[in-house]
């Protein structure tokens, strides 16, 4: 009887679960190169790079060299916007 209910509302904590794993993913990935993820994701807005959370985050896990990469473009995308700021 309760099945329905229950499946609906798990659908949804589902959803916010995986969410917060690809940020722990991320955060920690990114810490790892030198920066956090709020950092991070300020610097893939300014790179203009719009990969999702779960894309990333399977980067981390999968082939770090391509985060490396990613990361690092981020990195002077957020420098030169600061620079521009001062």
């Amino acid at each position: 009887m309760k099945g329905k209910y229950w499946a609906y509302r798990d659908r949804k904590t589902r959803k916010r679960t995986f969410r917060y794993l690809w940020i722990q993913r991320l955060n920690a990935a990114a810490r790892a190169n030198g920066m956090t993820y709020s950092r991070l994701a300020e610097g893939l807005k300014a790179a203009g790079i719009g990969l999702d959370r779960k894309i990333l985050a399977d980067l981390a896990v999968a082939d770090e060299t391509a985060l490396k990469s990613i990361v690092d473009q981020a990195k002077d995308a957020r420098e030169k916007k600061n620079k521009k700021a001062a």
